[in-house]
């Protein structure tokens, strides 16, 4: 981003109150980089407390401090953490952007009342990953390496051993042994953090250019001795497994699983029901002492099998299953600070002549606007769209 220009589109942004979130949509760092694209920022009070920024932090770097009323009638732009509800839909301004995960995939219903709101709706899941222009966009990535390098300290934590091998006075405790499924950012940033910590690592992934990212990082590839070589989906994410290849799958990983201490799943589709990887007959099939955390339990489902989100479940044969779907927060600070920075620059991608505005002949905007899509939309500011108006004429 260049130099600062005058400031004509204001951007708020608001305290999260999802119960184990932790992060905020805004760090100090990013409103010195939205300053320079002409965007102001406002910020509810103590919005930041939880990631490790104060309100002071905020001012010192050039934003506004205010309260929820403020914000809405001075913001013409909105960033999220997580979706707004109901309410807060409804108090937006007519015309204004709501940018974040809306989980547009899957509800519909919340589209709409984005587009009956009167409200532009950017979805950062319908982010096209495979552009080199929406990389630092990519907020599902960002998030996902945080969220893969936590569920190895989640899972070390658990377990009732050293992940290293160590050898004391009463004798050798050997590495535990660690599986892995899914290896993109997730599993990827796993696998380095499980060997890190010494434990020996082995993955596997239903995308064929898995293995070679999964070796080069000194671990195991699982041989199930099965074939998906049509393993990736739309915009880099992996696809869905038809019915008789989850089954064929699922039957070779319970088996494989039983060699392991500590399994991690990893396979989030955003917005979408997660595919199994792991059913109860595996569950049951590892020893007693043996930790899961599943990192895409949800409500809409899990990687494995009677996974709860934010619940950890002992089963009858002891092997602790942890649902961990929010483990991101739990590294709050970095993972705000990259978040901002992915959410700020969607936000700074519409930015043209000092208002927000799309263009839906270009892939990156077809694919992010959901709601409230025309082909110039938000005034930044009255008195910017006075100048606009006045051009016209």
């Amino acid at each position: 981003m260049a130099e600062d220009t005058q400031s004509t589109i204001t951007y708020g942004i608001f305290n999260e109150t999802a119960e184990h979130e932790s992060r905020v949509a805004l760090t100090p760092d990013i409103v010195k980089r939205l300053k320079r694209s002409g965007v102001d920022c406002v910020i509810e009070r103590n919005a930041g407390h939880a990631a490790g920024f104060s309100d002071d932090d905020y001012v010192k770097a050039g934003a506004k401090v205010a309260t929820r009323d403020e914000i809405i009638a001075q913001s013409q732009a909105f960033g999220f953490v997580d979706r707004p509800d109901a309410e807060l839909i409804d108090r937006l301004p007519k015309g204004s952007w709501v940018i974040g995960m809306l989980g547009s995939f899957t509800d519909q219903a919340y589209v709409d009342h984005l587009e009956q709101a009167g409200l532009v709706g950017v979805a950062i899941e319908k982010l096209p990953r495979q552009l080199s222009s929406a990389q630092s966009m990519d907020e599902m990535t960002s998030q996902n390496s945080v969220m893969g390098y936590k569920a190895v300290l989640k899972a070390a934590d658990a377990y009732g051993s050293f992940f290293p091998m160590m050898t004391t006075a009463a004798g050798t405790i050997r590495p535990a042994k660690v599986l892995i499924l899914g290896a993109g950012i997730a599993g990827l940033q796993a696998i380095g953090t499980a060997r890190r910590l010494g434990a020996v690592v082995t993955a596997y992934d239903v995308r064929p250019a898995a293995k070679g990212e999964v070796l080069s990082l000194g671990a195991k590839f699982l041989d199930l001795g099965l074939d998906f070589s049509q393993g990736q989906g739309e915009g880099g994410y992996a696809r869905q497994l038809t019915a008789e290849e989850q089954a064929a799958q699922q039957a070779a990983v319970d088996q494989k699983a039983a060699e392991f201490d500590v399994v991690i799943t990893t396979a989030k589709v955003p917005g979408r029901k997660p595919p199994m990887l792991l059913t109860k007959a595996g569950v049951d099939g590892l020893h007693r002492g043996a930790v899961i955390v599943d990192c895409a339990a949800s409500d809409l489902g899990g990687n494995v099998e009677g996974s709860k989100p934010n619940q950890t479940i002992v089963t009858d044969n002891g092997v602790q299953l942890i649902g961990a779907p929010d483990l991101a927060s739990g590294v709050a600070t970095t993972a705000s600070n990259l978040l901002a920075r992915n959410v700020a620059d969607v936000l700074a991608h519409f930015v043209t002549d000092g208002t927000l505005a799309m263009d839906l002949t270009e892939e990156l905007d077809d694919a992010l606007v959901v709601a409230g899509r025309v082909e110039a939309s938000a005034p930044a500011a009255e008195e910017a769209s006075e100048e606009s108006v006045e051009g016209e004429q």
